[in-house]
């Protein structure tokens, strides 16, 4: 697995991810960049994603759904706050509703995603800022943390030996 840590601060109220991949930064930013590569990681195993709309640009917004084993749909959106290509990206992101709003019966978190060279490959620290502890333990008991393991394993595979 590329992830190599997490940590989970109630005292920040922040879920931070460090993973590392055998592949430089630019082609790490480049799973973030193309919706059709980040549909291949963004979901776990069990939950792709299917990206309807993906803005990649400061205000921008991505509009998604994960499918589940059943069929179900778990829809969700980002709303881009800002980006330092290759380096840097933030994103505030959320559940959505049946009509791709935003579910406002549902957390919201803000997203900083960083890629730094490691050696040959890329260091990515993604850290989630939650408005509460109750926030932060809802969205982990719901299974983000593994669920993040999951989806942040399936990079390895989408970038090894392939170019964008």
């Amino acid at each position: 697995m590329p992830v190599i840590n997490v940590h989970k601060d109630p005292s920040t109220l922040t879920l931070t991810f460090v993973a590392e991949f055998d592949a430089p930064v630019e082609r790490i930013w480049q799973v973030w960049q193309d919706p059709r590569q980040l549909e291949r990681w963004w979901g776990p195993p069990a939950w792709p994603a299917t990206f309807e709309r993906h803005d990649f640009e400061v205000s921008g917004h991505c509009r998604y759904y994960m499918t589940g084993p059943e069929g179900e749909k778990a829809r969700g959106w980002w709303r881009i706050t800002a980006i330092d290509a290759p380096h840097r990206l933030e994103f505030e992101d959320g559940f959505a509703d049946e009509n791709d709003e935003p579910a406002t019966t549902m957390p919201t978190t803000r997203c900083v995603v960083t890629l730094e060279a490691a050696g040959a490959g890329t260091r990515m620290t993604t850290v989630s800022e939650f408005d509460s502890a109750e926030d932060l333990e809802r969205l982990v008991k719901m299974g983000m943390e593994e669920g993040m393991r999951l989806a942040m394993g399936q990079i390895d595979g989408l970038v090894a030996g392939t170019p964008a």
